[in-house]
């Protein structure tokens, strides 16, 4: 006869051969799932490394053409400015070795430099822009006239390319020192751009900028300041937007341009200022500035070509 002692026994011996098993199966599942993943841990690492690799290499091969560029920089551009003159105006966010690369390259093309004006973050500020579009109506010097157009990006472009630039038809300032000095004193005040120091009004300019805008209003302050480019261009013989790699992004400057047919039909772009390559594309994109020409130039998939 079967005693309850002997089914206690047999419960006990399923449960222990039962925990056994589970052990047993645990380990060899967990050593194969561990072997997996180590082995998908080192494909993983080796990719890595070999993006490294890659990306170090091309960073060598940039680096080596860029001191190419700028070594050769001087000579590609000589004489392309022969005799003409630039103004410089540089937004809140550009570099100050941009500025001083495009400002030298200038004088190895023959020409110079007339001044430079600086924009600050209340220029393209959305909260601020009926105080300046306010600004820029009072300041306007007699017997000049402002674009019918009412946002402040293009009033603003009319009024500062009437400042800085030469009239292209004359050759001939397009309003008295007085009251240039007037306005920009005006300007200053507002808090919109820094008052300069002996500016004259020029042929061209270039207008110099940082890279892709962020944060709240990015859109419109992107918006005003291309904008007021383009109406710069349309102020006198002609003028670049340059801006750093990143620049030609939806939120970039450069890419604002580029989206609008009409200012990229007049207003020449250059997206990678910040290299050397850039800044001989800029000079050059004044030389075809002075025939009617404008262009797309620089790195970004949304230029047409690295140089004119």
């Amino acid at each position: 006869m079967i005693s309850l002692r002997y089914h206690i026994i047999s419960i006990a011996a399923v449960f222990l051969a039962l925990a056994v098993g589970v052990l047993l199966g645990s380990s060899t599942l967990s050593r194969t799932l561990l072997s997996g993943l180590s082995d998908e841990r080192g494909d993983l690492a080796k990719q890595v490394a070999d993006l490294q690799a890659e990306r170090n290499s091309l960073n060598a091969r940039l680096t080596s053409s860029d001191g190419f560029a700028g070594s050769i920089g001087p000579l590609a551009v000589r004489g392309e400015l022969d005799q003409r003159t630039v103004v410089l105006v540089t937004t809140a966010d550009a570099r100050p070795a941009d500025l001083d690369a495009v400002k030298s390259l200038i004088g190895n093309a023959g020409g110079s430099v007339t001044g430079e004006l600086q924009l600050t973050d209340a220029f393209a500020d959305p909260q601020k822009a009926d105080q300046l579009r306010d600004v820029v109506t009072r300041l306007l010097p007699a017997g000049l006239q402002l674009p019918t157009a009412s946002d402040p990006g293009t009033l603003a472009g009319g009024l500062l390319g009437a400042l800085i630039l030469i009239n292209k038809d004359t050759n001939q300032a397009q309003a008295k020192p007085a009251e240039a000095t007037a306005a920009l004193s005006g300007l200053s005040d507002g808090g919109f751009v820094r008052m300069p120091e002996g500016l004259r009004p020029a042929q061209l300019a270039v207008i110099l900028t940082g890279s892709s805008l962020s944060g709240n209003g990015a859109s419109d302050r992107a918006s005003t300041i291309a904008r007021f480019a383009a109406q710069i261009d349309r102020s006198g013989a002609g003028a670049v937007l340059a801006g750093d790699t990143g620049s030609a992004e939806g939120s970039g400057l450069i890419g604002v341009v580029r989206a609008d047919t009409a200012a990229s039909s007049i207003l020449s772009t250059v997206d990678n200022v910040d290299l050397n390559a850039g800044r001989v594309a800029t000079i050059l994109a004044l030389g075809e500035q002075l025939e009617g020409k404008a262009g797309r130039y620089g790195t970004a998939g949304n230029a047409q070509s690295v140089v004119p």
